[in-house]
């Protein structure tokens, strides 16, 4: 698995005891890699099947005897809606490369995005004194970087994968799990998730690491909340950190609750890439 492009849950509660059926197929494929949909559905009491969660994933095929990308069959359309699929699995690979293209780490913010930045910059700041360093906090407004939590997992043996690596499902319940904490901490009320997105997963976990998790909300709009986790594995023997994982999870809350303030620069980009994400999420949902 290279990436978990996108997780969307359209209902709040999944009942424990009706019948749930997965469906999956190959929505698109390329020379090395291929975009994987699954469909979660469950049995209601009308006798059919709703659905209640879509996800999208991209594989990367490897030669087991090098380790380097393998070429995979080409995937045969048929019919309009496979066309259909097909399309839209080529629009998804644009935009993904279009997106890592624009992203915050290679390129600066946009004239609009600019704007948005100095303009929070310039509401937090405090109108008795004249100086660019002393900041107040606005009524119902929270510092970003008063957000954070952290936690840390030994990983073990019985979290290991085909491949003697840390199974992927479960670093992204560890960070999901910091993830939801993060946001009922800073709502005051259990969250809700919408959706999950861009996954990537960077470097593999070995058995016997250490990994931290750091998470903190990076934007806020009306009830919702956008919370990012970034997961890293530290040898303690060399003292270096590795980054593995950055997971972006989009929240809802059913009331009302505070803005959060990038503080920093550095804040400022996260504000701006949260976003992001939670501009895509919502445009999916009403698409």
């Amino acid at each position: 698995t290279a990436l978990v492009d996108k997780i969307g849950l359209w209902k709040q509660h999944i009942h424990p005891d009706c019948d749930i059926k997965f469906t999956g197929n190959v929505s698109w494929v390329g020379k090395t890699s291929m975009e994987v949909k699954i469909h979660m559905l469950q049995l209601l009491d009308g006798g059919t099947y709703c659905p209640v969660l879509d996800a999208t994933f991209v594989m990367v095929a490897r030669d087991p005897e090098n380790k380097r990308p393998a070429f995979v069959n080409p995937l045969i359309v048929e019919t309009p809606e496979e066309e259909k699929i097909f399309n839209e699995g080529e629009k998804n690979k644009i935009r993904r490369l279009e997106s890592s293209r624009a992203s915050l780490l290679k390129v600066a913010p946009t004239a609009d995005e600019r704007n948005i930045i100095h303009n929070m910059f310039l509401n937090t700041l405090d109108s008795r004194t004249v100086s660019f360093r002393s900041r107040v906090l606005l009524p119902n407004s929270v510092w970003m970087q008063d957000t954070k939590l952290k936690g840390l997992e030994i990983c073990h043996p019985q979290e290991r994968n085909i491949f003697n690596r840390i199974f992927g499902g479960f670093l992204m319940r560890k960070a999901y799990e910091l993830g939801w904490a993060t946001a009922y901490s800073y709502g005051n009320s259990r969250p809700y998730v919408v959706a999950v997105d861009d996954i990537m997963f960077q470097k593999p976990v070995e058995i016997g690491s250490l990994l931290l998790l750091s998470s903190q909300v990076c934007y806020t709009e009306k009830n919702n909340i956008q919370v990012r986790v970034h997961s890293e594995v530290y040898d303690p023997g060399t003292r270096v950190h590795h980054t593995t994982n950055i997971f972006h999870f989009t929240f809802m809350i059913e009331k009302e609750i505070p803005d959060v303030v990038p503080k920093t620069y550095g804040e400022s980009m996260l504000y701006l890439d949260g976003k992001r994400h939670f501009d895509s999420v919502m445009k999916e949902n009403t698409t």
